[in-house]
């Protein structure tokens, strides 16, 4: 399967710049998993700036009918 990372970097919402998995999703989402949070594009943009990415906190914007 071929990545797609140009087409993927269309919808990056990362704000993270230095970050060397931007829209190579597949290696963000195992990154992210693996600390118990998900990933920037899953947060709408100000949440995303909190660089809060924590299951708990997507868990709270959810409740609050953030998302």
């Amino acid at each position: 399967m071929e990545c797609k990372q140009e087409q993927n970097l269309k919808n990056c919402n990362c704000s993270y710049d230095p970050c060397a998995r931007k829209g190579t999703c597949c290696d963000c989402l195992r990154y992210h998993l693996k600390s118990r949070q998900l990933p920037g594009c899953c947060f709408p943009e100000k949440a995303e700036r909190t660089y809060d990415r924590s299951f708990e906190h997507f868990a709270r914007l959810v409740a609050e009918k953030k998302i």
